[in-house]
């Protein structure tokens, strides 16, 4: 299984069809490698941003597939969850069990470079630094919530679903993280 790197934003609202879908849960391998095609970009820019760049997101992508090939025969595609949130609460919680295991370098998350002047940009890099340590700082709940909700467009419902928590809870959760990032980054608001 020949994964990307590459972390890209979920497609949401795209899922695979019902026909290759029925076929990878048959076993077929070319329907996998089209459920693996599909899915890569949303698992990696999932996995990077929970844990950072690196081989761990790649073997953590690899592990996620390998068991949702063991366990896709028993998804349901008619119950509640669809197959990208049920992929990404696998991708999730490989996550959090290896964060457990060790800290991560920080996250840096995609920031819009703006090049007009080096003083600009060179607060802006301040501001991408800064949020990276903010993100990386957040307990492993928040941070996990709020990277499902703001970077992949999950619903509180899929996020709650995701983790494995009451949809009250998560939404705790997320507002907790952002109040936490706001109060990290208020010197940077109160420059502009």
């Amino acid at each position: 299984m020949a994964l990307s790197g590459e972390a890209a934003p979920a497609v949401p609202g795209r899922e695979l069809d019902p026909a290759t879908l029925a076929r990878a849960r048959n076993g077929d391998p070319i329907a996998f490698r089209a459920f693996v095609v599909r899915y890569e970009r949303p698992v990696f820019a999932l996995l990077s941003r929970l844990m950072g760049r690196g081989r761990e997101v790649e073997d953590l992508a690899q592990e996620t597939f390998l068991r949702a090939f063991r366990a896709l025969p028993g998804f349901d595609p008619d119950g509640p969850a669809r197959v990208s949130t049920w992929l990404l609460t696998i991708a999730t919680r490989l996550a959090l069990d290896a964060r457990k295991k060790r800290r991560p370098e920080p996250v840096v998350p995609d920031v819009a470079s703006d090049t007009s002047s080096p003083e600009r940009l060179a607060r802006q890099l301040e501001l991408r630094a800064a949020l990276a340590r903010a993100i990386e700082a957040l307990p492993d709940d928040q941070r996990a919530a709020f990277v499902l909700a703001e970077f992949h467009d999950f619903s509180l419902k899929d996020i709650a679903e995701a983790l494995g928590a009451p949809v009250g809870t998560i939404k705790t959760r997320v507002f907790r993280a952002r109040e936490k990032l706001q109060g990290a980054l208020a010197d940077f608001k109160e420059d502009r």
